[in-house]
Formats: structure tokens, C-alpha cells, sequence
């Protein structure tokens, strides 16, 4: 990628125009677009003042990027030891520290249930893939079958329970920040 390119893609990442990039760094428009698309070089002063107007330095623009993983492999879930009885649950991603998302696979023994959680910040999907599953949001009842989903905003003391005496329940569910 040229610096042109990751300029304009930091720059489209924070929902920016060139004028309002160009406003913030007292630079025009056109030097904006010329310098993104690769046809003028600016000189070191004029880079760090593009690079502060979209919020970043020149040590993180030129630091070396981590490159981002795409894929998941089974292998690599991460068990959770601490489930009550009769749950089986795993974090289907691991590095999850600087996303905004928690995926997980679970499995809910007959008669199990997940431990209550109390009320935080974010919200939750959930997709049923075998099996039924009660979902208790704030003490209400509500019931899911294979193929349905859910989603509630996690405000809620809220838990989730197989009432099934011989069927496993297995769903994703994902938390969102």
C-alpha cells in the first residue's frame, strides 16, 4: 500500500472529506487529493500536519502494521473453565482484547443453565442451532428454538437455560461493546 493509499484510507476511516482534512491541516483541498492519489510528495512538515488532522503521528503511520487476521481456526477457540455444570461454552476468538465483539459457542446440557449476569453496558445476538433455549431477561421468560434468534440490549440481568430433560441446546451468542 503507498502512502497515498493509507493516508486516504485513515482519512475514509474517520468518515472525513479531503476539505475538512485539508481545513484542519491549512492545506488545500487539491494538495489533499494530489498527495492521496500518489502524483506530489508532501514534505515532512506538510505530512505531519495531514497525519495530525486525521489523528495519528508519523511514528504510528510508519510503524510496521500488525496484520489483521481474517480467519479463526477451530483449534484456536478458547475454552471457558468456569461455566456451571452442564455448560460448555467457547470463545471462538482469541486477541479479542482490542475488539468490540465476544463470539461464542455454546452448549447447554439438559436442564443447564448459564450463570445469571447482572446489567452492563453493550448488547447481545444470539442464533439457536439445535435444541430449545430459554432466554431470561429481567425475569421474563422467552423462548427460542432451533433457527430463531435473539437479540436485547444487556441492561437486563439476564441468563439462559436448556429446560430440554434429554436434548443438548447448542447457539452462538455474541456480546457486543
Amino acid at each position: 500500500m503507498t502512502y497515498g493509499e493509507k493516508l486516504r484510507k485513515l482519512r475514509m476511516a474517520l468518515d472525513m472529506t479531503q476539505e475538512e482534512v485539508a481545513v484542519r491541516a491549512d492545506l488545500a483541498r487539491s494538495f489533499i487529493s494530489q498527495v492521496e492519489t500518489d502524483k506530489t510528495s508532501p514534505t515532512l512538515d506538510n505530512l505531519e500536519r495531514i497525519l495530525k488532522a486525521v489523528g495519528t503521528t508519523l511514528q504510528a503511520f510508519f510503524s510496521e502494521e500488525k496484520e489483521e487476521k481474517i480467519i479463526y481456526l477451530k483449534s484456536e477457540g478458547v475454552p471457558l473453565y468456569d461455566q456451571p455444570t452442564g455448560v460448555q461454552t467457547t470463545l471462538l476468538m482469541d486477541e479479542v482484547e482490542n475488539k468490540k465483539i465476544d463470539a461464542m459457542f455454546v452448549t447447554l446440557k439438559p436442564g443447564s443453565k448459564t450463570m445469571e449476569e447482572d446489567y452492563h453496558a453493550g448488547d447481545e445476538f444470539g442464533y439457536v442451532l439445535t435444541g430449545t433455549i430459554h432466554l431470561i431477561l429481567d425475569g421474563t421468560d422467552y423462548r427460542c428454538e432451533k433457527g430463531d434468534s435473539f437479540y436485547y440490549r444487556a441492561d437486563k440481568k439476564h441468563s439462559i437455560m436448556n429446560q430440554d430433560p434429554a436434548v443438548k441446546a447448542k447457539f452462538l451468542w455474541i456480546k457486543i461493546d
